[in-house]
């Protein structure tokens, strides 16, 4: 009983003590400047580890995909994803660029009936759903009209190109894979972004 009337009168005594202490200097503290830390909190939603694009399990299998769909690809006059997905679009723009062009190409691509024409597709929509579950809060900064015009003219031609589309995108994955890497994380592969045979 005397060690808990002991406690409460320090416990008491702490509370007087930060109450006259620690407030004031918590209240007369220089506030930071408005939006300060919320660039890099921002900057940090939209940034991937590394190591996701390290794993060569799934490296393989998405490159190996695109290979298998380029095959029988006749449209070399089209790329749904290359440089054109970033006009006028700023630099701290483009990872959530890729997160969007990720959700489309997952919804709309992957997990459609090219699960059942080709192998390892279930697994690389996973892979790169994973992905987008972890830029969840990656937010665009800025104006948003040329990342929305640059994501509805791709799927415009995707959707021109019909079934082809589909297919022409699949073959694209190994871009897709590598752009996302580009711009998500925070040492960019050099060259990621050149067309494979």
């Amino acid at each position: 009983m005397t060690s808990l009337q002991t406690l409460t009168k320090s416990f008491s005594g702490w509370v007087f003590f930060c109450c006259c202490c620690c407030l004031p200097l918590l209240l007369t503290s220089p506030l930071p400047p408005k939006g300060a830390g919320l660039s890099s909190t921002a900057h940090h939603a939209c940034r991937l580890r590394k190591i996701n694009f390290q794993q060569p399990y799934i490296r393989n299998r998405t490159y190996t995909l695109a290979k298998m769909a380029r095959v029988s690809d006749e449209d070399t006059d089209n790329r749904l994803i290359g440089q054109q997905i970033y006009v006028n679009v700023k630099e701290n723009n483009r990872c959530y660029m890729m997160k969007r062009i990720v959700e489309i190409v997952v919804e709309d691509v992957l997990l459609t009936e090219a699960k059942d024409q080709y192998p390892y597709v279930e697994e690389v929509a996973h892979f790169l759903a994973s992905l987008t579950s972890e830029l969840s809060r990656c937010k665009f900064s800025g104006h948003r009209e040329h990342i929305e015009k640059n994501l509805e003219e791709m799927k415009s031609k995707m959707k021109q190109l019909g079934e082809n589309g589909k297919n022409k995108t699949i073959g694209e994955l190994d871009l897709l894979f590598d752009y996302i890497e580009n711009a998500c994380t925070d040492a960019p592969k050099k060259g990621g972004n050149k067309k494979k045979n």
